[in-house]
Parts: structure tokens; sequence; C-alpha cells
């Protein structure tokens, strides 16, 4: 997100004992993630002026079917698909700087025909279901996803939100928790530069005279002024702020009102560890009391003890500020486009390139309940690993996050792909 939204955070995850690596989830430089492409129009250049860059083979495999093999391809509303669909386009038309190092992402050239027509098509943000389904019939084909053995693969689906939490630019009273900004002492490697076929792999670090040393556990940020960077926001609850750091972005609203966006810029790398793992090791939660509702109650009883446990996980999360220019999207994912709610997954890139429209069918949380839609590629995280594996952009808000933390689904996908250009693949 980019900002690299950490996908594959659910709140379920908090109570297990997870060690989940920070520093290889391939990301998007900021240079390339500040950029506002939702607010932009879209531009399709010429084919012959999109760069043929080598080609990234892909761990799984594909098979062409047809849409009536879709579960449940008639039946999705598509509603908000074409705002999306156009979005996607501008980034799959986005030039990318020489020497930027990104996730294996869809072929430029290979969409650029479909851009192309989408531009032409003249639809608006809210195209009637008929139109949008036409459209993505005449020029997508639907190719059913395989594991590395050539057999369907069915994965599982979890989800994620964006947090809302109350926050003040100044520490005082009830405000005592900071967000900070990214350090200016923090240095990210880019192993790829060394090694290509590290590309996508960073290290994070910083320099102690000519060595470069891991960064700054978040105790040792936290017990040391001269260590912390300026803080963006303080907020009122110390587990709030917590989750806003595992879900890698969300929303702040000010004390008059005013909402920001946290967006992710970096982080320590550092591994994540668990805080509901530790307190079930501390004898002080049973593992299925370990839940986000749980956790903050041990924390008002404790509150000599909470940076005890948040220091329990020696990651820490640095964000940037950003304005929120339209209230139904999202951060940015990986894919450096932000995300739209209930359209929007993380995939694992070494199987389905970012910037691919996904038919995804699973069913809703801790139920039987259909959840078949198009959706786009535009996120990647450090659990979401395997083919099918999918984690779903619930949205903004507490709703949106009750159902991203219950979501633990299995689920199967197919790549929609332009017509006549062959397999899906990536650059």
């Amino acid at each position: 997100m980019k900002r690299l939204l950490l996908s594959g955070f659910m709140l379920s995850m908090l109570a297990a004992c997870s060690t989940i690596s920070l520093d290889t989830v391939p990301e998007l430089r900021p240079d390339e993630v500040v950029v506002d492409i939702a607010s932009q129009p879209l531009m399709v250049p010429a084919l012959d002026a999109l760069p043929d860059t080598a080609p990234r083979a892909l761990a799984g495999k594909f098979v062409p079917v047809t849409y009536g093999a879709l579960p449940g391809w008639a039946n999705d509303d598509m509603q908000s698909v074409w705002k999306a669909f156009i979005n996607n386009c501008k980034g799959l038309m986005r030039p990318v700087a020489g020497g930027l190092t990104m996730p294996a992402r869809a072929t430029p050239r290979v969409w650029q025909p479909v851009c192309a027509a989408a531009q032409q098509q003249g639809l608006d943000a809210q195209a009637d279901t008929a139109s949008v389904r036409r459209f993505i019939e005449q020029h997508l084909q639907p190719w059913r996803v395989l594991d590395a053995a050539g057999k369907p693969a069915r994965n599982t689906v979890t989800g994620y939100y964006e947090p809302l939490v109350q926050a003040a630019r100044q520490r005082g009273g009830e405000y005592q928790w900071p967000l900070y900004e990214a350090p200016d002492d923090l240095l990210t490697i880019d192993l790829g530069d060394v090694y290509p076929e590290l590309a996508g792999k960073r290290v994070r670090g910083k320099l102690q005279g000519n060595r470069v040393v891991p960064y700054d556990t978040r105790a040792e940020i936290a017990a040391d002024a001269a260590r912390q960077p300026p803080a963006i926001v303080w907020v009122n609850d110390p587990v709030e702020a917590f989750f806003l750091q595992i879900q890698g972005s969300g929303r702040a609203q000010l004390p008059d009102g005013t909402m920001i966006r946290l967006a992710y810029a970096d982080h320590n790398g550092r591994p994540y560890a668990s805080i509901g793992q530790w307190l079930v090791n501390q004898g002080e939660l049973t593992l299925s009391q370990a839940s986000m509702a749980n956790i903050k109650a041990w924390a008002t009883r404790n509150p000599h003890r909470v940076q005890e446990m948040l220091n329990a996980n020696p990651a820490m999360v640095f964000f940037r500020e950003e304005a929120i220019t339209d209230a139904d999207l999202g951060p940015k994912g990986a894919y450096g486009i932000p995300l739209a709610a209930r359209r929007a997954i993380a995939v694992d890139p070494t199987f389905v390139p970012l910037g691919s429209p996904v038919f995804l069918s699973t069913t809703m949380p801790g139920s039987n309940e259909p959840l078949r839609r198009l959706v786009f590629a535009q996120d990647t995280g450090a659990a979401i690993k395997g083919a099918a594996r999918a984690d779903f952009y619930w949205g903004f808000g507490d709703d949106a996050g009750a159902l991203a933390g219950r979501m633990k689904q299995p689920g199967d996908m197919w790549v929609l792909w332009p017509k006549g250009a062959g397999a899906p693949s990536a650059r």
C-alpha cells in the first residue's frame, strides 16, 4: 500500500504463533507510490510507446474456461466495477521509471488495446451492470488459476480493512500513543540491485560507523527519545494504534472532526510477533480469549504493562499523512492504486500478476453464504503466499473490520485476461 498495505494480518492472527517477516515484502518505492493516480484521467499511450520489459516467470499455470464455468458470474451486480476497472487501467498504463523494482505486474502492452477500448467506451463510474458485463465478456478471457503442479488451485481467503483511530496532533490528555513518520536514518537496501534473483526483496537497517546494522526494535524506539522520529499524530488507545500498524494504513479523526489518512511509508525490518500470543504465554488470556476486545480490556486493566505488551512485537510501521480525496476509496495497495471496498484483493504476485482482474469464488466470513465477484489484484502481503491465496479488502471502519477479522474461507480464482493474448503473463 504504496505505502504497502500489510495484508493478511486479520484479527485472528493476533492470537496465532506468528513470526511473519516484514522485510521481504515486495513493494513500490515512495516516488512511485505518492502519485494520486485515481484523480488523474486515464491516458492510454500508443502501443509502441510502452516498454517491452523482460518477462518474469510465474510459479503457477492457467487453463482457459468459459464464463459459464465461473460460479455466480451472472449474479455479480458489478456495482462500482467500472470505476475500479478504469483506475486499474491507469495503473497498467502507468510508465515505470528505469531501475524501479516492482512486484510482477500484468503486461502493459498486452492490456493497451483493452484499456484503449475502455477509454473510448465512455461509460461513467456508475455504469449499469449489463454494459460492464458486456464489455468484460467481449474483451477478456477467463483463465482458471492452477498450482505449480497444474491442478486447480483452492486456497484460503482472509480479509483486511482500513481502521479508524481517534488522534490529536499534539501529545496530551488521553492522546499518548504515537504513530511515527519514517525516520531519516532508516536505510532500505534493495537486494535485487546486487543479486537479480532477489528482485523485490529488501532489508532495512541503519549505519553504525561504516557498518549496516538492523534497525531499532519497537522497544528500543519507545525507550529512547533520541531514537524516536517525529510523530504525525498521538492516538488515544494503544491497542487501536497497534492494530492500525498491523493493517498498514488507516484513517485518523482529529478532535475538530478532520479526517486524515495515515498511509504506509516504511517499516523497521523486524519480524512481526503476536501480542495476543504473548498474552497467552503470560497466562493473562487463553487462546480463545485473545480477541481485539479482550486485548483492549486487558490493556485497560493493566496500564502499567501496556508498553511491555506492545514491545513483544519488535516490528514497527512508519507512516506518512495523506489527504482523503475520495471517501469511497481506501489506501493504495502494493500496485499503487487506491483500493475499492469489496473489489480489491491482495495476491501472491508469483502466481497472479498485479493489475489482473480476478473472479473470486469464496464464502462470507464464518458462513457458507456465497461471495462471488469480480475483484482486482492490487495488493500483496507477507502472509499471502501460494496459488489462489487471497486477502479480501472489506473497506473502511468497524463493520469492515468485523468482517475482515472473521474471514478465513476457502476460495477459487480465475484471472480475466485480454482475448487473443495467450495465458496470463507478467513483467
